[in-house]
Parts: C-alpha cells; sequence; structure tokens
C-alpha cells in the first residue's frame, strides 16, 4: 500500500477554482491507479474521478466532468484534482485513493489505500 495525504481543500465562492493534492509515498506510486472520492454530510461516499497509472487514460463521474481535471505527475508521486465552477452542491470532504490491482477503477471497493481527506466547502 502506499500513504496518501490530501491538501488543497478550502472555503469558496460558487463559481470559483481549487486545485487538490495527493502526495504518496512509497516507490511503487507510478503503478497504482488513482482515484477521488468525496462525501458530503449525511451522504455516501461517490466518485469523482480517475487516473490510470501510466496517466493515459481518466474517467469522471458525470456531476463534475466538464468542470474537473485529474492529473498526475509520478515523478513527484503526487496526483491533483483540479475543480472549476465550483457549486455548493460539490462541497464535501475529498477524498485520495490508491489501487495497485486496477488500470482504474470507480468503484471504492477497488481500493485499498486511501488519505484522511481534505474539506472543500463552498459558499453561494
Amino acid at each position: 500500500q502506499v500513504q496518501l495525504v490530501e491538501s488543497g481543500g478550502g472555503l469558496v465562492q460558487a463559481g470559483d477554482s481549487l486545485r487538490l493534492f495527493c502526495a504518496a509515498s512509497g516507490r511503487t506510486f507510478s503503478s497504482y491507479a488513482m482515484g477521488w472520492f468525496r462525501q458530503a454530510p449525511g451522504k455516501e461516499r461517490e466518485f469523482v474521478a480517475a487516473i490510470s497509472w501510466s496517466g493515459s487514460s481518466t474517467t469522471y463521474a458525470d456531476s463534475v466532468k466538464g468542470r474537473s481535471t485529474i492529473s498526475r505527475d509520478n515523478a513527484k508521486n503526487t496526483v491533483y484534482l483540479q475543480r472549476n465552477k465550483l457549486r455548493p452542491t460539490d462541497a464535501a470532504v475529498y477524498y485520495c485513493a490508491g489501487s495497485d490491482t486496477r488500470y482504474y477503477a470507480t468503484d471504492g471497493g477497488d481500493y485499498d489505500s486511501w488519505g484522511q481527506g481534505t474539506q472543500v466547502t463552498v459558499s453561494s
């Protein structure tokens, strides 16, 4: 497993942008598919975006498609999530996750490493 630490969350206004970071420790990061998930109060955790180990393939939830970009820098052991045109409904704790068994995955059950999360709050 890799250890994951998220950062970059904060309080923003609707329409603003935010870039989330996920720093990974471990020499095998480049072999991990990575994903971002989020969980709002009283709601289940939901998939946001995923990227393959090479970075050549990405996928997004319909709710964020067109407003988000996931990317990674394997040399820096970091994965990023750029969120644009944020809405109050985007407010949640955002979690970074890693999987060494999938090319990429949208199901949280396919991930075996998780960070502690970073809070994103969007004011209207």
